[in-house]
């Protein structure tokens, strides 16, 4: 059981981007459940896609095979990030969504510090 996520891998649990957005993928689900319940699927099924991919390519990218295929599964994570922020501003912007203020800050947040890993790898730091 995982009585507290953020232990959730005990191998990566010093990890900030991957425990960031794992995290984030939990409060994901939890935002598009809510939104399920008030029938705006739409909307639940983009971020449901869009905001659990980072962290799976986020999870995936720790597995790379080199330098450049890192930086590749961590830049296809910064495009879902992109992606998921948009699809937060437009819930934000509508009439009738629940308050995400707090997800958005979050994937800021998660969009910051994969920003600064892709810009350290490709710098020829081996970091």
């Amino acid at each position: 059981m995982m009585a507290d996520s953020k232990k959730y891998n005990p191998n990566l649990s010093d990890n900030l981007i991957v425990n960031l957005t794992f995290q984030f993928s939990l409060d994901i689900v939890k935002f598009s459940e809510l939104l399920e319940s008030k029938r705006k699927f739409a909307i639940a099924n983009q971020l449901i896609r869009s905001g659990t991919s980072i962290g799976a390519n986020v999870r995936e990218s720790q597995n790379a095979e080199s330098k450049a295929d890192f930086v590749h599964k961590m830049k296809v994570a910064a495009k879902e990030a992109d992606e998921t922020e948009y699809w937060l501003l437009i819930a934000s912007h509508s009439e009738n969504y629940p308050n995400c203020d707090d997800l958005l800050t979050k994937i800021l947040s998660i969009k910051k510090v994969v920003s600064k890993i892709i810009g350290t790898s490709k710098g020829g730091s081996d970091q």
